[in-house]
């Protein structure tokens, strides 16, 4: 599936505005989009798709 920072480079989406939006840092949103920590819990991952509209499935990768 499409990664987050893709997509909000894509749709031209600014990550300081997700972070604000979900209530994290821009530092803990730039570690998220640039797989710094690759473990995101579900809740914060729920957050993000809500505030992106897109659905839970977009950003999730193939384990095949």
């Amino acid at each position: 599936g499409m990664k987050i920072g893709e997509y909000l480079e894509e749709n031209g989406i600014k990550q300081s505005f997700v972070a604000d939006k979900v209530g994290i840092t821009p530092a803990r949103m730039s570690e998220i989009v640039n797989k710094q920590n690759k473990i995101i819990d579900c809740v914060l991952y729920y957050k993000i798709c809500k505030v992106l509209n897109v659905p839970l499935e977009l950003f999730l990768e193939d384990e095949e």
